[in-house]
């Protein structure tokens, strides 16, 4: 008991400390979590999980993959995928089975599997997941388009995969089960226990899409309703088929997504952390549950199957499906390059190379090993090379970050418009197409529509914004949105006018709740305005080893007040209520000023003051 509590627990510390590290450091976090296993399992020895767990392992992994495969489901808005191009589908109706063909006849010719391994990891390794894409063009800074590609391609193959290697899996226990059937005599059981676990799972759907809005599950309780039907739906399929449970589960997961059941986005931030818990804790366990022995398989032919994947398998997968399209050929070349393998590939290998040693393939032991050599070649080999690939097919996007403006009035315009100039990336956004024609005047980038509205993440790519300013003249809506976007971009890098109240305010919305108050004063919407009408006008100074912040804010007049620092790799970093940036040499100082402030060549010609003279951005 003691012993089992102990793995258990130094599993959740090196999975989510692999997380924090991966967040500090930019790092891959898969990379660091199959250190952490392999170091704690192999290496150190400091624990065993077949020998901690038992005969409790394999449903453990199964009910974890099963509920990652759920939470993955409900990630396939078909709404969205509508506005994705020709492009994705080209990739899900001519990719999917040209990958998983590929795939496998590379498995059995250069890896030497046997050809249900080759063929069951080959649907497998259709997987490319959005653990991994969605962190990699988060840092590579792509065009929207090829990275809009490759976001829904990783979305929508990561249950499509595991469908294909729920269905090879199938076929191949049912020909174990009886070698000398015929093929008529497989496929129609096969197909039956398909639809019935795809029906089981959309029942399931339609279960909590009826009762969810109609208030028959309280609030409280709907996220552990959810959780434990999916186990329910999961065990229940698997009783009447086996191995169907996956199917099933992807489908409830796919079928909700899809159902526009609006008490669903209440319990959206609870199943991600149960996904991030559960990969995190699968990924550690599998490592850790690595032998030495199992890695000595991994001989030279396995080295030519990874070659064979990086430049056979996945540049004719994407050269043939995208023939004719309309896509570009550099971005065709990048998405031929492009294809991490994530976490759901490894759990799914994992659950799988246990169920292929019970049908007594013996190249089933190896699928482990050789899963994780593809996520570390392919996360390697995609990851350092992106930015230069990117570079030189001619698709590399804007690497600094940028800033999203919710409210188009003179004020928020005036903060564009000087941002616009600094080379930041921004873009004004506002559902009044009459309050936004300043900034289509200015030329500036905005969009028309509601933030808070669904349709909105179809249409409006947040990858490269990494800070929000709501400005609306309504300090709740304000409110709302920063505590909506919170969780996307960071509750430390959301921000609104209004000035920041204390907790025990009971007039004032609470402080965990709004953005951080722009401006250390806390300046509100209407003391911005009427300021603007004054004609306060924004200022920038750039500092340097000779002309310090001090020396900056010397000129600033008492009424002027500083808004932000932008440092020199663009990132922005805003004076609030709460906190002061440290300033650095080379970093632009923004403020907020009366239009007669005091000017760097006025400074300049004071005797005794700023003789090292002020250098304006």
């Amino acid at each position: 008991m003691e012993e089992q509590a102990f793995v258990i627990a130094l599993v959740g510390v090196l999975g989510i400390g692999a997380q924090w590290i991966a967040w500090r450091t930019g790092w891959p976090a898969i990379v660091l979590m199959l250190a952490a296993g392999f170091l704690a399992g192999p290496i150190l020895d400091l624990f065993d999980p077949e020998a901690a767990f038992g005969e409790l392992l394999e449903p453990m992994v199964a009910i974890g993959v099963a509920l990652i495969l759920f939470e993955g489901g409900l990630n396939l808005d078909l709404r969205e995928l509508r506005h994705a191009g020709d492009g994705v589908w080209r990739l899900v109706l001519f990719g999917v089975p040209i990958g998983w063909l590929l795939g496998s006849l590379a498995g059995y010719y250069v890896a030497g599997l046997v050809w249900p391994v080759a063929i069951l990891f080959g649907g497998i390794l259709v997987v490319t997941g959005p653990t991994v894409v969605l962190p990699l063009l988060r840092q590579s800074k792509i065009q929207p388009r090829p990275a809009a590609t490759l976001k829904w391609e990783a979305i929508v193959n990561d249950p499509l995969g595991a469908l294909c290697a729920v269905i090879a899996y199938e076929y191949f226990r049912l020909t174990a089960a009886a070698p000398d059937a015929t093929l008529f005599e497989v496929v129609p059981p096969m197909i039956i226990a398909v639809l019935l676990a795809g029906g089981i799972g959309y029942a399931a759907a339609r279960v909590v899409a009826w009762t969810f809005p109609r208030g028959l599950v309280p609030e409280y309780l709907k996220a552990p309703v959810l959780l434990t039907l999916v186990i329910g739906v999961f065990v229940l399929s698997n009783a009447i088929e086996h191995e169907a449970g996956l199917m099933a589960v992807t489908v409830m997961g796919v079928a909700l997504a899809n159902m526009n059941v609006t008490s669903l986005r209440s319990i959206h931030h609870f199943k991600e952390n149960i996904a991030l818990i559960l990969v995190s804790g699968i990924f550690i366990v599998l490592s850790a549950s690595l032998d030495y022995q199992e890695l000595s398989y991994l001989n030279w032919r396995f080295g030519l199957f990874l070659l064979a994947l990086l430049f056979l398998v996945r540049p004719l997968t994407i050269l043939i499906s995208l023939l004719f399209s309309s896509v570009p050929w550099n971005e065709r070349l990048l998405l031929a390059w492009i294809a991490p393998r994530g976490i759901v590939m490894v759990a799914i290998s994992g659950l799988f190379a246990l169920r292929l040693s019970e049908l007594g393939y013996a190249d089933g032991e190896v699928l482990i090993g050789l899963s994780f050599a593809v996520v570390v070649v392919t996360i390697v080999a995609h990851g350092f090379t992106i930015d230069l690939v990117a570079r030189w097919l001619g698709v590399k996007g804007s690497s600094r970050p940028g800033l999203l403006i919710v409210g188009s009035t003179p004020w928020t315009i005036a903060l564009a418009q000087e941002m616009h100039t600094l080379k930041t990336p921004v873009m004004v956004v506002d559902s009044s197409w009459q309050r936004l024609a300043p900034a289509r005047r200015a030329g500036l980038p905005f969009y028309h529509g509601e933030i808070l509205n669904e349709a909105t993440e179809h249409n409006l790519d947040l990858t490269p914004f990494q800070v929000l300013v709501a400005a609306t003249e309504n300090e709740a809506y304000n409110t709302l949105v920063c505590n909506e976007f919170a969780y996307e971009i960071g509750r430390d890098t959301v921000y609104q006018l209004g000035e920041a109240v204390s907790e025990d305010d009971r007039h004032a919305i609470p402080p965990s709740l709004r953005g951080r108050a722009l401006f250390e004063s806390g300046f509100g919407v209407a003391d911005v305005n009427e300021r603007q009408a004054q004609g306060w006008i924004f200022r920038k100074t750039k500092l340097s080893d000779e002309f310090k912040f001090e020396d900056a804010r010397e000129l600033l007049p008492e009424s002027g007040h500083l808004l932000l620092l932008l440092r020199k790799d663009g990132t922005l970093r805003f004076f609030t209520h709460a906190s002061r940036p440290e300033p650095r040499p080379g970093d632009t100082v923004i403020s907020f000023t009366p239009p007669k402030s005091r000017t760097a060549g006025d400074q300049a010609e004071r005797p005794g003051k700023g003789e090292g003279g002020t250098q304006p951005a």
